[in-house]
């Protein structure tokens, strides 16, 4: 073969290169080799279109680029300047410095996590968690496993086998990701029968439902949605009543989930997991990186006896929490013992409740160094704004915030446009910026906006990567 193609470099004398020492130190040979023959197809491309550099060395950089691209993390710290703290999206509950700590000195190393030490013997890796839990809630005994959806399969899955399950029509809910509790039902083997209207269900529709092949009764907090005028609803007292006269569990499971009544730091009630116990539920399933503010978990509390066959069905080893969790999760219940001082020590609840005129400070603050940046571009303003909860947790809650309202020149058309190329920009940043976009404006709600510092030092690097 004659031509310019034919100059191009084989892949082994490109690896052969003094230049590739370096790269196959920090990537490996296989890698970089994968790489140097991307980059020679493209080279190849580049000459058909007339250009091209066929130098080793440049093989080599344009190696180095696509091995710095294939090996970079996807997952990482984001700004969530959206309005909603607890975004599933951007991965819900931030965790204490303390939760961190305590998974890093779990993570690199072995534990007792299913080692009891006093006997020398196999235990059981809830025993690191399950005390506090009771101790917390009034509970007899307590299980986790990886999330609240895993919870409630498990309880359906280990109680109401090829049984029936009586829910309320108006708590059948859909949360994101289209998980639907009649979906769940169906993938536990449990039937669902379905009592009442959308709007209004009395304790007697719960009672024309009872039949031998009932399993349990369940009754679901509507934790991201409200029916709202014309309604009627069971208590759990009374369901409770109902369930065991007629010898069977209530499960109620909470969704979001807390410990403690929040209004205490003036956010709005939300059902707390003790008082759902003392209502007379058996079993209770709720959240751990919701409104708890820990990791990742769906955790399960109630009486002993129910709680040992939920441990002892297969499904619960394949549900289960690893030692970096349950580190995190024991951390966070922690700090539940001292309710005084869960604002300053839980992430998530310092957030929801952080003060509003700090915000506003914030924001004054902020306007005019994120304004001097953006320039002509597109101008900055304080503005009022909402935040939320999120992931389901206090749904008809707007919580006053602050924040920076961005809103480039030009007609709606062209604003429009204007408004989506400055938002890839912040996404674009060294630590993505994720706001909200509406109405041919950027919004940056800074409630959950605490490393200020961090924040304002990159913003030199906005515009870096169009302008390359």
């Amino acid at each position: 073969m004659t031509g310019p193609l034919s100059s191009i470099p084989s892949v082994d004398r490109v690896l052969r290169a003094p230049a590739a020492t370096s790269l196959i130190e920090a990537h490996g040979r296989g890698l970089l080799t994968d790489a140097v023959r991307e980059a020679i197809d493209r080279l190849r491309d580049a000459m058909e279109a007339g250009t091209g550099d066929i130098g080793e060395s440049a093989i080599l950089q344009s190696a180095a680029a696509i091995l710095e691209r294939w090996t970079a993390p996807s997952l990482g710290p984001v700004f969530n300047l959206t309005g909603t703290v607890l975004h599933t999206n951007l991965g819900r509950a931030p965790l204490p410095p303390e939760a961190i700590a305590a998974m890093a000195r779990v993570g690199g190393q072995a534990t007792n996590l299913e080692y009891d030490l006093a006997t020398g013997r196999r235990g059981d890796r809830d025993r690191h968690i399950e005390g506090l839990l009771c101790r917390l809630t009034g509970a007899e005994a307590a299980t986790v496993v990886n999330n609240n959806a895993a919870a409630v399969l498990l309880c359906l899955n280990t109680l109401a086998l090829r049984r029936e399950v009586i829910v309320s029509r108006g708590e059948l809910i859909e949360i994101g990701g289209s998980f639907r509790l009649p979906d769940i039902m169906a993938r536990a083997g449990a039937r669902l029968r379905e009592v009442g209207t959308t709007n209004r269900t009395h304790l007697e529709d719960f009672a024309a439902a009872l039949k031998p092949a009932t399993g349990l009764i369940m009754q679901v907090h509507t934790s991201n949605y409200r029916i709202q005028g014309f309604t009627a609803s069971v208590p759990t007292t009374d369901l409770a009543a109902l369930a065991h006269d007629n010898d069977l569990p209530l499960v109620v499971d909470l969704g979001s989930g807390t410990l403690v009544d929040l209004r205490r730091y003036g956010l709005p009630y939300e059902p707390t997991a003790p008082a759902a116990l003392g209502a007379g539920a058996d079993l209770v399933s709720f959240s751990g990186d919701k409104l708890l503010g820990g990791p990742q978990a769906g955790i399960i509390i109630g009486r002993a006896d129910l709680v040992a066959k939920l441990k002892r069905n297969p499904m619960k080893r394949a549900m289960r929490v690893d030692k970096m969790t349950i580190a995190a999760l024991f951390t966070v219940l922690g700090f539940y013992t001292d309710p005084t001082r869960l604002i300053e020590r839980v992430p998530t609840l310092r957030l929801l409740a952080r003060p509003l005129a700090d915000i506003e400070d914030q924001a004054r603050r902020l306007a005019p160094i994120l304004g001097k940046r953006l320039g002509d571009a597109a101008s900055v303003e304080v503005a009022a704004c909402c935040s939320q909860a999120g992931s389901g947790s206090l749904p008809e809650s707007e919580i006053p915030s602050a924040g920076l309202a961005i809103r480039p020149d030009g007609g709606k058309r062209r604003a429009d446009a204007a408004v989506r190329r400055l938002a890839e920009a912040f996404r674009r940043l060294p630590v993505p910026v994720i706001g909200r976009i509406g109405n041919g404006t950027l919004l940056f709600d800074l409630r959950c906006l605490e490393d200020e510092a961090g924040f304002v030092t990159q913003l030199g690097k906005l515009f870096e990567d169009a302008a390359s």
